[in-house]
């Protein structure tokens, strides 16, 4: 199996090979009353990973990893690792959906508070049966590891709530997951991104035709390219490395290390 880094916690890899697998632990879990934290690796990810220790350390602590990005999949192939995409804002509506069959409320947090408002709405929508407990979008500056964050997973907690889909963007959801999993570790924390905000219509996701062709970075980079410009010429100048790193790895058992 790959190992996309090495952290003093423990090897960073995708640890889920399909969306089915993936909601069928999640399910028994649920069942069991035991929580999970699910990260999704892209390739930003792989190269803010290479960077950032307190990033490495969280994400090498989540329960379950899964590919979130074409680079992630090929490169895993090719490399050997059959894994299939399982995006993070794919993951909001089946989710929801078993939470609603097996009574399990949820919490929306991160995002802003119209966001979460409308998303909280059309998942209810959706799913009738849905209690959403708790919708929480902190304030610019959030620290994950600050006592604020402390407090609101506190709150969370207190509100019934045994999944929790974050959508702070990376890396301060998956280092709020990591530690809210510590501190309740009967709750589930899905990071998300961008999904509330798509669920929202705040935000648009690129077209399925676009999707199709594995284009999507694209759309958003052009959608917001003073963000997202510099974000994505890293990731672009990460792909030879990491393709020969993929190619050794099929061959001689190597793991990928950004």
């Amino acid at each position: 199996m790959m190992v996309w880094s090495q952290s003093e916690h423990g090897d960073i890899k995708v640890t889920t090979s399909n969306q089915a697998s993936l909601l069928a632990d999640l399910v028994a879990r649920f069942d069991a009353g035991v929580g999970f934290s699910v990260a999704t690796l892209n390739l930003d990810h792989v190269v803010k990973l290479r960077r950032d220790a307190a990033f490495r350390q969280a994400y090498s602590q989540h329960t379950h990893v899964t590919a979130d990005g074409n680079p992630i999949v090929w490169l895993s192939r090719l490399a050997g690792q059959d894994v299939s995409l399982i995006p993070g804002s794919e993951l909001i509506t089946p989710l929801a959906a078993l939470a609603a069959t097996h009574g399990v409320p949820v919490a929306l947090y991160g995002s802003d508070e119209c966001s979460l408002s409308q998303a909280a709405a059309a998942l209810r929508q959706e799913h009738p049966t849905l209690e959403v407990a708790f919708c929480k979008s902190p304030d610019m500056g959030f620290d994950p590891d600050g006592p604020i964050a402390t407090a609101d997973m506190k709150d969370l907690n207190a509100s019934g709530a045994g999944l929790c889909f974050i959508a702070l963007g990376a890396p301060k959801q998956e280092r709020l997951a990591a530690r809210a999993q510590k501190l309740h570790p009967h709750i589930g924390f899905v990071s998300i991104g961008a999904g509330l905000n798509f669920i929202s219509g705040s935000e648009k996701r690129a077209p399925r035709w676009v999707q199709a062709i594995a284009a999507e970075w694209l759309w958003r980079m052009m959608s917001n390219p003073e963000r997202l410009a510099g974000r994505y010429a890293a990731c672009i100048l990460a792909l030879p490395r990491l393709t020969v790193r993929a190619i050794s790895a099929r061959f001689s058992t190597k793991s990928i290390l950004p």
